[in-house]
């Protein structure tokens, strides 16, 4: 029975995906009950936006009883997992699934499946570019989507969709743990610890990463960070083809990127060579484009583009297109987003950075002096390399929230003969303040925070947003 085709269906959680998934569902004839620890006056929009459908609504807690006649039960990302209601579920043995499992098994045309620590919105992005850059040429391809975790969930518009499309889809571990379907092509950019709050440990974490590949089959193609050992570590696990990218050519060519032993095929890979982006594949090298037609930041940009070339390579995505979605893309908002120039100081707003490893990225984009905003909430990740980076880097530190004593504690610790200086602030806007008078010409203020927003903010788009509104009213 396709996971669609449930009578009784319960959903847990009100946000995007839990809104966009009682509406296709219900639309399809299916009983859905939308539950949420929220009050009504919290969700009017979402309840508005579902207004006519046959939903019943469970708001305020998680009882038990809604479990009742329920054969299906999906958990909205942001929901932990170790829920009670959750929990007797599972005790039931009723089958969980989610609204992007859901559209896997409904879309009509192939699914492209993007999941990493870091990057995985850009690279979505990018890939996206690259396929609306392809739709409507002789290649037959007709229309390009995106969505998943960024942006609207593709359930939403599963219906308009053709078999001559292409669907691109980011996925989160939490949306990955639950799901035993994979999409045709599934790339992996990489493994780098993050939302081990959540998970519990690396172990848990990668396992939940590696859901994208596990339900593959021979036909199917796996892509591949190979500078990631997380990510490459997975070779064993792809059960179709493999496609690659890396910063340097593979040393020994492509046959030899696997041990002798492994069968595995390996279609192509795409690296720098020289000046430019290349795309190596059956013993021919092709000129995707020019280093200096990339407008983004950063090594982790960079690595980016290539795994954006990867994988519309694997999709048979032509060059032309490559060429053509890469040039003039300047970034996602949030993301190493240039907000304004004040006084010779440039301000951006890496607000995504919610885990140290990102935040180190982020400084390491920029060779001017930083004054960097760091702080949030910890996810129980290890901060001693984004301490270390600091003392490297970074000429004035300004911390905030939660985590602000712990990450001045730290850096100080390290900091040795650093001379310079950490100011630490009950929240970003007093941060923003602080930035602004420490800052000198010449200098970049970086807002990177290494942490979540969840103690000041209901996400990091919402800290981005206000953090560019503070910036844009300072005198």
């Amino acid at each position: 029975m396709r996971q669609d085709e449930f009578s009784q269906v319960l959903i847990v959680g009100a946000a995007r995906q839990g809104t966009a998934l009682a509406r296709y569902l219900a639309r399809h004839g299916a009983n859905v009950v939308l539950n949420d620890r929220r009050k009504p006056s919290q969700l009017r929009e979402a309840r508005s936006s579902l207004a006519g459908l046959p939903i019943g609504w469970v708001l305020g807690a998680h009882p038990v009883r809604i479990l009742d006649g329920a054969d299906l039960i999906c958990p909205s990302g942001g929901v932990a997992l170790e829920l009670p209601l959750l929990e007797e579920a599972r005790r039931r043995g009723i089958p969980f699934s989610n609204d992007s499992q859901i559209f896997l098994d409904r879309a009509p045309c192939p699914v492209i499946g993007v999941t990493g620590s870091a990057g995985k919105t850009t690279t979505t992005t990018l890939i996206g570019r690259i396929a609306q850059a392809a739709a409507g040429n002789s290649g037959g391809l007709r229309a390009a989507w995106v969505g998943g975790n960024i942006g609207n969930p593709l359930i939403d518009v599963v219906d308009e969709m053709k078999e001559s499309d292409l669907a691109v889809l980011e996925l989160s571990s939490f949306q990955l743990d639950l799901m035993d379907r994979s999409p045709q092509i599934a790339a992996i950019l990489n493994i780098t610890p993050n939302h081990l709050d959540r998970h519990g440990s690396m172990a848990a974490y990668t396992a939940a990463k590696a859901n994208i590949l596990k339900f593959q089959g021979p036909e199917d193609i796996a892509v591949l960070g190979r500078d990631d050992p997380g990510a490459f570590g997975l070779a064993s696990s792809v059960n179709g083809s493999l496609a690659t990218f890396g910063l340097e050519a593979p040393p020994q060519g492509l046959a030899a990127l696997l041990p002798d032993s492994s069968a595995l095929p390996v279609l192509l890979d795409v690296h720098i060579q020289g000046d430019a982006v290349v795309l190596e594949s059956r013993g021919r090298i092709t000129e995707v484009l020019r280093l200096d037609e990339i407008d983004l930041r950063g090594d982790h940009n960079l690595l980016n583009v290539l795994a954006a070339c990867a994988i519309a390579a694997a999709a048979g995505l032509p060059v032309e297109a490559m060429r053509a979605g890469v040039r003039g893309f300047r970034g996602v908002e949030h993301r190493l987003e240039f907000v304004r120039s004040r006084q010779g100081v440039d301000w951006y707003n890496d607000s995504i950075a919610t885990a140290p490893e990102r935040a180190i990225a982020g400084m390491r984009s920029f060779d001017e002096p930083l004054v960097l905003l760091a702080g949030g909430r910890d996810k129980d990740l290890p901060w001693d390399d984004f301490c270390t980076e600091v003392t490297r880097r970074v000429r004035h530190l300004v911390v905030f929230g939660e985590t602000a004593a712990m990450i001045a504690e730290n850096v100080r610790a390290r900091a040795g003969e650093w001379p310079e200086s950490i100011t630490i602030c009950s929240g970003l806007a007093k941060a923003v303040e602080c930035a602004a008078a420490i800052a000198s010409p010449g200098e970049v203020v970086l807002l990177s925070p290494g942490g979540t927003s969840f103690d000041e903010f209901p996400d990091f788009a919402e800290r981005g947003a206000r953090f560019k509104t503070w910036v844009s009213e300072l005198n």
